[in-house]
């Protein structure tokens, strides 16, 4: 079979995945109103139906606003959204019956829409049927006064679900996270982010659209909402999208390399103006030269400066730290669509401290090469190009025993960032990891930054040039706990103590790699541990509520918050007057119990309980490191903001000495962080990014802005936030490099983030930006008193 015949196969192939679809009629007339579009064997009636159309005299009963504003004029309906006190804010589409649907096949919802505000907009599309599942895109709208259509795909082409499983929460069935366009087009697609993607059409109960997590105010403006026909389906949307650099193969773009003398060029060019000096006013660990000095301890602390928290590095000037995050090669790798028979791939070592995501690229054994097998046409179909094993470049290969998320839970791997590494500095026999060492430390003192962020590579820590941040895991065989809604991973049973015995490892590990190095400003142990949600009571105290349905006998955790209540109330009769409970005895309330909370005194003595657990878990790390590396700062397990109980917030407060949080908004809402008044802990912000669809990536991570640069402007806008709240001693970017277009290997992750593209080219917004903030920040934080 030839190439073309292959490729035709593989399309019919994807066609099958994802779903053939009935073709409607394109024929059809638009309705001046809003009208419920039902069930009827008129197709033609189903083509294109307006939901709303926005002029002077449109009724608005439908319409609800939320921390807004509307008026109707003749651009359409305008909205005002007084975001800038709370963050957030929305409109919200609500018809009097459901819309009914389900008649239709392949169709998406439009937006006519418009921003003539001061700052672009990333709307956020909820849409949500009658069953409450929601299904959660997003976009950034520009500044214009043109309006221009933004649609979102409700049936068909690659929300096909072939296996029926509705629980692809993330990812598509390609294993990215946002997939190429299935038409051409100048319309701009929603983004999908997360939900259900088959939502129950036989009922949508409301269209939101809203800004969440952002500093200013916002505008829109809503010209009409269509439910329309989909295009054709575009078979081969997924094939041969990657060129040989990693790159998007079907478009051009600012930046993109097209050959290695592009590379060569573009490296010569930007290392003829690397000086890799300290910024003026710098001490030598990138402190403030010409602020005040205090004690110099030899090593990185944390002290309260005229009301402001502040590090303080080892000279003892003040300290303010600004990075990027995974500065290494273990998530620029992507999964190929290959994989080898298991019996030849080394497993996991039960003492092993790195998890999955974090090992290099760990290529595979001669034996397990030789049975190199495709097990996904749909993934091996996507790269124009792959060197053979035995290629220089073949090195570059790697392999992944599991993955979080995706259609293949194993296989083989390529990091195209790494191989470009050694196509732009390997040359005659050069060091070219040493060389891209050396440029990226270079980089970061000519950016400005001060430290290098979470998850860099260990090799730099003997840099002796730019402070950084180190990091562990605590993983092992210790049992585990629940909170319902565990996304990364259960939780360690903490009061199983396996765990504290994985905790001192672990920090023996760190030690070995620290060294005990002034340079190293302090620790991260974990990361986004799903300690428990704020959407609800329950998702609140879910570690509580599922750990008391459990046996005492199996699950220490349990034993011990039976312990904490036999102890405050001596008998079962008090607790079940307490929680309104009838519970027959101690002993079966060791065996578990219905958990449910049926009052204020419940849920009082759960919040006792989610404490008794968090300070399990801090002060167990706290133990392993003060012994292992007492000079160090203990910096927290870095709290999704999403994911923070004010509890667990507290409980690490006692032994940590910086609070850590990611949170990806535009910005710190004064507001959404007054509770650290109460808290007075200093607080480092360990992710944000912020990204756009201009680049050639297909999906701009987390925050959207319009275009590059507006990616840098919002950049700034978040820094100046952090610089402003006198808790925050720092934050660090995510990430270094723009995640692979096809998707990390671990999660399909496929983010326009980086400060550098996939060829190693600095985004050149980006590093302008980030000058221009590092060269004001040490004065805007503590020159004015």
């Amino acid at each position: 079979m030839n190439t073309k015949s292959k490729l035709l196969l593989v399309s019919a192939i994807l066609s099958c995945l994802y779903g053939c679809q009935n073709e409607l009629d394109n024929s059809g007339t638009e309705k001046s109103t809003r009208e419920q579009v039902n069930s009827t064997s008129n197709k033609e009636d189903a083509l294109l139906q307006t939901l709303y159309s926005f002029s002077h005299n449109s009724d608005l009963t439908e319409v609800k606003l939320n921390n807004a504003q509307s008026s109707l004029n003749a651009d359409g309906l305008n909205i005002e959204f007084k975001s800038a006190e709370t963050g957030n804010a929305s409109v919200v589409f609500e018809p009097k019956e459901p819309w009914d649907w389900s008649n239709l096949e392949d169709f998406n919802i439009a937006f006519s829409m418009a921003n003539k505000g001061k700052h672009s907009v990333q709307i956020y599309l909820d849409m949500t049927d009658i069953d409450g599942a929601t299904y959660t895109r997003s976009l950034s709208v520009p500044i214009s006064s043109t309006p221009e259509t933004y649609y979102a795909k409700m049936s068909g082409h690659d929300l096909g679900t072939p296996e029926g499983d509705e629980k692809v929460e993330l990812n598509f069935h390609s294993g990215l996270r946002s997939n190429p366009d299935t038409w051409e087009s100048n319309e701009h697609q929603f983004t999908s982010l997360w939900g259900k993607k088959n939502l129950n059409l036989k009922g949508i109960a409301k269209i939101s659209l809203s800004v969440k997590g952002v500093i200013f105010d916002k505008s829109l403006i809503i010209q009409n909402i269509k439910v329309r026909q989909n295009p054709d389906f575009n078979q081969l949307f997924l094939t041969d999208i990657v060129d040989k650099y990693g790159q998007n193969a079907k478009i051009d773009f600012a930046g993109k390399v097209h050959n290695d003398q592009e590379l060569i060029s573009q490296r010569d060019a930007e290392l003829a103006g690397l000086s890799g000096q300290l910024q003026p006013e710098r001490s030598k660990f990138n402190g403030w030269l010409n602020g005040p000095k205090l004690e110099a301890t030899g090593f990185f602390r944390a002290e309260k400066v005229n009301d402001k928290w502040s590090l303080v590095d080892p000279e003892g000037y003040l300290y303010f730290a600004t990075g990027i995050d995974i500065i290494r090669l273990s998530n620029s790798s992507t999964m190929t669509g290959y994989d080898f028979e298991q019996q030849y791939i080394v497993q996991r070592a039960k003492d092993d401290v790195t998890p999955e995501d974090s090992q290099k690229l760990n290529r595979v054994s001669d034996k397990a090469i030789a049975s190199r097998f495709k097990a996904s046409d749909v993934r091996a179909g996507m790269f124009t190009w792959l060197p053979d094993y035995d290629e220089p470049l073949g090195k570059h290969f790697g392999y992944r025993r599991s993955a979080h998320s995706g259609p293949l839970k194993h296989g083989e791997t390529y990091s195209f960032y790494a191989a470009n590494l050694e196509r732009k500095y390997g040359q005659q026999g050069q060091d070219y990891m040493q060389s891209w060492r050396d440029v990226t430390v270079n980089r970061m003192l000519d950016w400005g930054f001060t430290s290098l962020g979470n998850w860099t590579d260990p090799s730099y820590y003997d840099n002796n040039k730019m402070p950084y941040f180190a990091n562990g895991w605590i993983i092992g065989d210790y049992k585990t706990v629940s909170s319902g809604n565990d996304f990364w991973a259960p939780l360690p049973d903490v009061f199983d103590p396996k765990f504290k015995q994985r905790a001192f490892a672990t920090a023996q590990v760190v030690a070995e790699e620290v060294r005990n190095n002034p340079w190293c400003v302090g620790v991260f142990i974990d990361n986004e541990m799903s300690f428990g949600r704020s959407e609800t009571t329950e998702s609140r105290y879910g570690i509580v509520i599922h750990t008391l349905k459990r046996d005492a006998g199996e699950v220490p955790t349990k034993a011990e918050f039976s312990r904490l209540m036999k102890l405050k109330y001596g008998n079962i009769d008090a607790l079940n007057k307490a929680w309104e409970k009838q519970i027959p005895s101690w002993k079966a309330f060791d065996e578990g119990i219905d958990s449910s909370i049926n009052n204020k005194q419940q849920q009082a003595d759960y919040a006792d309980l989610l404490s008794a657990y968090a300070e399990k878990y801090f002060s167990s790390v706290n133990d392993a490191l003060a012994k292992h590396m007492p000079n160090h700062m203990y910096l927290g397990s870095r709290f999704p903001d999403w994911g923070m109980p004010i509890e667990v917030v507290k409980a690490s407060a006692k032994f940590v000495d910086v609070i850590s949080f990611n949170s990806y908004k535009e910005g710190l809402n004064p507001k959404f962080w007054s509770f650290l008044y109460e808290i007075d802990m200093p607080s480092i912000v360990g992710e944000f990014h912020i990204g756009a669809k201009d680049s050639g990536l297909y999906h701009p991570g987390l925050i959207h802005a319009a275009n590059q640069q507006d990616r840098a402007k919002m950049y700034q806008d978040y820094m100046k936030s952090v610089i402003e709240n006198p808790y925050f001693i720092g934050a660090h970017w995510f990430q270094y490099i723009d995640s692979p277009i096809t998707g990390r290997a671990y999660d399909g992750e496929n983010y326009n983030v980086g400060f550098v593209t996939v060829t190693d080219t600095p985004y050149p917004y980006m590093v302008e930006a980030a000058k221009q903030l590092h060269s004001e920040m040490y004065q805007q934080r503590f020159g004015k008193q």
